[in-house]
């Protein structure tokens, strides 16, 4: 065989490999993030999505890189992480507005600067000191990126910034940001028109906001939110048996399972006896987001009831 036959052939080989391993890694990913993408936006999809309250923080420390990626690998739908501002402007994973409890440092997190953040370790569930360290959003956001959907709280009044992180990072399809208390000319003020161009979700408490049916259709005939997250301590406001004709006007209902004053005592810790009393009461509610923080019971129910993949 010539030189040119031979060099053919090479060439052809490499490119051949060079296109085998583009199809196992990068397609891999993006089929992930499109699924969970496209079931986010489907309001009618027989698949109930999993929220993880500040990642998987029974097996790492709250709003860490561990407790994302264990739910990551968990193959959970969404993390919820909460949001902070350091002193020098840059936006953390933290929930409290103090370093105490969750981490080795103590005081204010708006008086410290990222740098003195970053030599601090979070603490476990069970208040000892670990090796992880405080994340920024940004490293949050690149951990999650083509992987898992995030929800951010505590982040409303930080949304300038929040948005510049996740431009930069290009994970605008995979955020929700939420608000509670709103009405849409006050959220289209705050987020101007930026808010075309991010996932929104207003937060309706059924106790407090008694024209929350109103609030709802305006919200959905204005905006057409990706979901609804609704809060109520007992089961009696009429919005509980509407929620087929909100899904059919495009938004998913959210409830947060994580503890009774939230969800009219339907939580998650109810749900390590007798799962089916507990999350059998939001499927039959037609339910199709649940913020838990057992996220592996959850899915655990519902992959045996053929409700999630």
């Amino acid at each position: 065989m010539s030189n040119n036959g031979m060099n053919k052939t090479s060439l052809l080989i490499l490119i051949s490999f060079c296109l085998f391993i583009a199809c196992q890694t990068s397609p891999k990913n993006h089929d992930k993030a499109s699924s969970l993408i496209e079931n986010l936006n489907n309001p009618n999809s027989n698949e109930v999505m999993i929220i993880a309250h500040r990642g998987d923080w029974r097996n790492a420390p709250e709003n860490s890189l561990q407790a994302i990626q264990n739910c990551i690998d968990m193959g959970i739908d969404m993390i919820e992480i909460d949001v902070r501002k350091t002193n020098d402007d840059v936006l953390i994973l933290m929930h409290d507005q103090s370093l105490d409890r969750t981490t080795t440092g103590k005081g204010l997190v708006s008086e410290w600067n990222l740098d003195s953040l970053k030599k601090l370790y979070l603490k476990n569930g069970i208040n000892q000191p670990t090796k992880h360290k405080i994340p920024t959003l940004k490293e949050a956001l690149e951990l999650t990126k083509g992987n898992i959907l995030v929800n951010l709280d505590k982040c409303y009044n930080y949304f300038p910034e929040a948005y510049n992180v996740i431009k930069e990072t290009e994970t605008e399809d995979q955020v929700v940001l939420k608000g509670s208390n709103l009405r849409f000319n006050d959220v289209k003020e705050d987020f101007g028109s930026k808010l075309d161009s991010v996932l929104f979700m207003p937060i309706i408490n059924l106790d407090k906001q008694k024209n929350a049916s109103e609030i709802i259709d305006e919200f959905q005939e204005k905006l057409k939110p990706v979901a609804f997250e609704l809060v109520f301590s007992k089961d009696t406001s009429q919005v509980l048996d509407n929620f087929s004709k909100i899904n059919l006007k495009g938004s998913k209902i959210w409830v947060n399972a994580l503890w009774g004053s939230l969800n009219a005592g339907y939580e998650d810790d109810l749900a390590v006896e007798n799962p089916d009393s507990i999350y059998g009461w939001y499927i039959s509610k037609g339910i199709n987001m649940i913020q838990t923080d057992r996220p592996e019971l959850l899915l655990n129910y519902l992959k045996d009831k053929n409700l999630h993949r």
